[in-house]
């Protein structure tokens, strides 16, 4: 047991003595402290003490497109950090090609009993798809949040990117070391991060002078796939242009760039520069490390919960989309500009 409460103590930074009130069930602890010790339980492979198991104050849903995509895990873990944190237990509903739909997974969760839902990425960012499952979801009372995306007349909290303004950060990152040639590698047009991605490309690429007008700066604007095949498939044809930069929708996409310019002898970044968003869990370790646009997904993650729990409560959260900005962090997949040929 000394050895145990000794191991936890180190793990949650506090005394042994703190340790023991927490496993016993003494009330004189912080909450802030006693989910320290309970992280600390979990991460050295302890069993929690049944007491500690509180009842949970409802089910939550929460519907991500994919897991493929390193970004949505990272989405579904600092939700479910947040909702745990507020007592609630969170059901994860992933999507896969030919899998179980979104609409659904919104039955089996209203048959559940959940007391709200949170959808990243959901068919509220696809323009041509139906807003009236969330108008229904509305009227009936069911609080929910939307994430990444948005669907005019849904009566909802919507929490988003600014990706617009990511678009911009590249562009001018790449202007900065000389490129007058960029491309853009975006996801399909139907969607509303695509279509506000293009927006700031275009004003950017005219803004620096790379583009007469709007016409001009989208035809190098090549929409795929979201996928590493996507990327790549977008690079060959961006850089058959004589583009020396691309810009990707994903870092997914940005690895399909890289293996694409690698396939035509080009080298990362000495002939082409490539820029990839959302800084995914392990992209800072790849060949070259990536150079990407930060998608504050923790933010963006606790501003969503925050919203639903509000909702939940009866309160109503505002409806004004939240836009959160995005960080540029420059590593070593962009580079001068080539000479020219």
């Amino acid at each position: 047991m000394r050895t145990r409460l000794a191991d936890l103590a180190e793990v949650a930074g506090v005394s042994t003595a703190t340790v023991s009130r927490v496993l016993n069930g003494k009330s004189n602890v912080s909450r802030e402290t006693r989910q320290a010790v309970l992280a600390a339980l979990d991460q050295l492979g302890y069993d929690r003490p049944g007491r500690d198991r509180e009842r949970s104050a409802g089910l939550v849903g929460l519907i991500v497109p994919e897991l493929v995509n390193p970004v949505f895990p990272a989405f579904a873990q600092y939700v479910e950090h947040h909702l745990s944190d507020a007592g609630y237990t969170p059901v994860l509903c992933t999507q896969s090609a030919g899998g179980t739909t979104e609409d659904e997974y919104v039955e089996t969760l209203l048959e559940h009993g959940v007391d709200g839902i949170v959808f990243v990425s959901g068919l509220h960012a696809d323009t041509q798809a139906s807003r009236e499952r969330y108008v229904r979801l509305s009227e009936r009372g069911m609080p929910m949040v939307l994430v990444g995306g948005y669907a005019e007349g849904v009566d909802a909290p919507f929490v988003s990117a600014d990706d617009s303004q990511a678009a911009d950060l590249a562009v001018r990152h790449l202007v900065s070391l000389g490129h007058r040639r960029i491309g853009l590698a975006a996801g399909p047009a139907r969607f509303v991060p695509t279509q506000r991605k293009r927006d700031g490309f275009v004003k950017a690429l005219v803004q620096h002078g790379l583009a007469p007008d709007a016409e001009s700066a989208g035809a190098d604007v090549v929409n795929t796939l979201f996928t590493l095949e996507g990327g790549q498939a977008a690079a060959l044809e961006l850089l058959a242009r004589g583009c020396t930069a691309v810009v990707c929708a994903s870092d997914l996409m940005a690895l399909g760039a890289i293996r694409g310019a690698r396939s035509q002898g080009l080298v990362v970044p000495r002939d082409v520069s490539v820029v990839g968003y959302d800084d995914s869990p392990l992209i800072a370790f790849t060949d070259p490390p990536l150079t990407t646009v930060r998608q504050p997904v923790a933010s963006m993650a606790g501003a969503a919960v925050a919203a639903l729990l509000t909702e939940i409560g009866g309160e109503r959260a505002p409806r004004t989309e939240l836009l959160f900005h995005p960080e540029l962090v420059v590593r070593e997949s962009t580079g001068s500009a080539p000479d020219p040929r």
